[in-house]
């Protein structure tokens, strides 16, 4: 190294300027977010929340974090980034949800090689959003710039949510009994889980991103980076008509793997009503030529989230949905059993 050369962090790779202008361009969307509760604006080293405990007489604090995994690279190939932190925001939100917690605030971590503001102003922006959608606020997070570790353009970004609810109405499953009714909202795609598989499907068989595939009604990247749907708000609307036994927020390991997490021993859900699969996923299934079992552990294949709630209380669910304009899929019951979730012989034969 040259002793007479005085160095700069910027020529390390930090732009300290640039990271003082993307605070400036995300200040709008941040102040979108925020609840009366929050105390300090942006640019303090601590987010301030002040919880109104007159609200509660035992309140429980819920926390969930979570990433958007390789769905990432479908927008750094895109060059889209303002829907990507929506993911970010609902794969954390919709994790609380089903104990029954109203999301309180949010945090986000963003990581970049090379930071570029308007880039990252986009990210921001559609956390932003995914908090306005959930209800809570974005309260503070950190965006680093760490030159040598990212590809030029490439970033990772995960988030941090914080929940509450009273204790006398947490959600955890331990009610569910056989005859139970399961109800499930659908998903609007892929949301941000088994990005590894599907690209994998795809880019072995050469397709790009910009192709239009009819069956899809879209361009392939546009269809993918579809973004994850929160279910704040309709599931408000359900608990405050009806109690709800348990809730299942379907992501990796599919409705396989998710449902069972909230089961006592000894019950198993079975699934006997057919769902429409969406058209991504029967594509994936059979230009992979994949087994409809790992493509139902793989995906979630139209299903968001599971409800578990009384046989008795099916009419009314339904009633709320139609109400609010909520699609509503019926997905089976509550049976006696060892394997947590047993699928109709047959059911899904024909749908790939």
């Amino acid at each position: 190294m040259n002793k007479e050369k005085s160095w700069s962090y910027k020529e390390a790779g930090v732009n300290i300027d640039e990271g003082n202008q993307t605070v400036e361009l995300i200040k709008p969307f941040v102040k979108r977010t925020f609840r009366p509760e929050v105390l300090a604006g942006l640019g303090g080293f601590g987010g301030l929340f002040a919880l109104d405990t007159s609200k509660y007489r035992e309140p429980v604090l819920v926390s969930g974090t979570d990433g958007v995994g390789t769905k990432l690279k479908i927008a750094f190939q895109m060059n889209k980034h303002d829907t990507i932190g929506i993911d970010a925001v609902a794969m954390c939100v919709n994790d609380v949800l089903v104990c029954g917690a109203e999301p309180l605030f949010f945090l986000d971590y963003l990581a970049v090689g090379k930071l570029e503001a308007e880039q990252a102003a986009e990210i921001v922006k559609g956390i932003a959003e995914g908090c306005v959608q959930s209800g809570c606020a974005l309260i503070g997070g950190e965006t680093a710039e760490m030159p040598g570790f990212y590809p030029p353009g490439e970033y990772d970004v995960a988030g941090f949510v914080v929940g509450v609810v009273e204790k006398s109405k947490l959600i955890d499953g331990s009610t569910i009994k056989e005859g139970d009714s399961v109800f499930a909202l659908p998903s609007s795609g892929l949301h941000s889980n088994g990005f590894s598989l599907a690209r994998k499907v795809f880019e072995e068989e050469g397709t790009a991103l910009e192709t239009f595939i009819p069956e899809l009604e879209g361009k392939l990247g546009d269809i993918l980076l579809t973004p994850t749907v929160i279910y704040h708000k309709a599931l408000q609307k359900i608990s405050n008509t009806l109690p709800i036994k348990g809730m299942a927020h379907i992501t990796g390991g599919g409705i396989l793997e998710n449902i069972p997490r909230i089961l006592p021993e000894g019950l198993t859900v079975l699934i006997d009503k057919k769902w429409t699969i969406p058209p991504i996923f029967v594509e994936i299934a059979k230009r992979g030529n994949i087994h409809p079992r790992e493509m139902l552990r793989t995906f979630n294949m139209g299903i968001g989230m599971v409800i578990i709630i009384e046989a008795e209380a099916s009419e009314k669910l339904k009633k709320v949905c139609s109400e609010m304009g909520q699609e509503l899929l019926e997905l089976g019951r509550i049976v006696v059993g060892k394997d947590k979730v047993l699928i109709k012989e047959g059911l899904f034969e024909d749908a790939f």
